[in-house]
């Protein structure tokens, strides 16, 4: 699969394209040349990661439990290949995930499956309940591919220890049909103790300008 690497060095950050888009997409859409500054200085470096959200959650042909399955497959393309990728690149251990839209969905789910790589999550108007695109069905890998649940459902100490330490932070417009998910989700992470920020955003706020804005705000951690 095709990816876009940008910077020469510092915390990496794995970004997300929304709903079946392209690893070029936050290039073209001027998301990376807001933070031109921080990558030519070398505090960021951008991994762009193609999606196969056309093979998953969105090939309403195909069987629910096939899309997921297809969404496991890419998460471990994440983790066996993309994350060695990055490790080889970086020695900076601070890695970040990022998305918008469906693209935080993807963030937030790699980044809570995978605590011990990830230190900061961040989710930009997205949607944390993938059930709806299961259209009913509960199989294993919904399960497994679903932050609502697999957080909720998570009872290992070492685990939880782990996304204890984590930095979440999730941004939503207050009439954004999907702040429902954005709180939800944190509600989940509060209940197991998993500290979280979510910043809800006067209106709809959920479009490339406002994505900017809020990319800006919360990529150092800030309010």
């Amino acid at each position: 699969m095709e990816l876009l690497v940008v910077g020469h060095a510092g915390a990496p950050v794995l970004v997300f394209p929304t709903s079946k888009g392209k690893f070029y997409e936050w290039e073209d859409r001027g998301m990376l040349g807001l933070l031109r500054r921080q990558v030519e200085e070398g505090w960021l470096q951008f991994y762009c990661v193609d999606s196969v959200d056309a093979e998953s959650w969105y090939c309403r042909r195909a069987h629910p439990g096939a899309r997921a399955y297809r969404q496991t497959q890419y998460d471990r393309y994440l983790s066996q290949e993309v994350l060695p990728l990055v490790r080889h690149r970086n020695s900076n251990r601070f890695l970040m995930t990022v998305g918008a839209s469906f693209g935080a969905y993807h963030a937030m789910s790699f980044g809570l499956k995978h605590p011990e790589a990830v230190r900061r999550v961040i989710g930009l108007s997205g949607v944390y309940d993938i059930r709806r695109w299961a259209g009913g069905f509960e199989g294993e890998h919904v399960y497994l591919n679903n932050p609502v649940q697999f957080v909720e459902g998570e009872h290992d100490p070492n685990r939880l220890s782990l996304l204890h330490s984590m930095d979440i932070i999730m941004a939503s417009g207050r009439e954004d049909p999907l702040i429902g998910s954005a709180r939800e989700m944190s509600r989940v992470l509060w209940s197991k103790g998993i500290g979280n920020a979510l910043r809800e955003w006067d209106g709809w706020a959920h479009d490339w300008d406002y994505w900017r804005r809020m990319l800006t705000l919360y990529i150092d951690g800030h309010d």
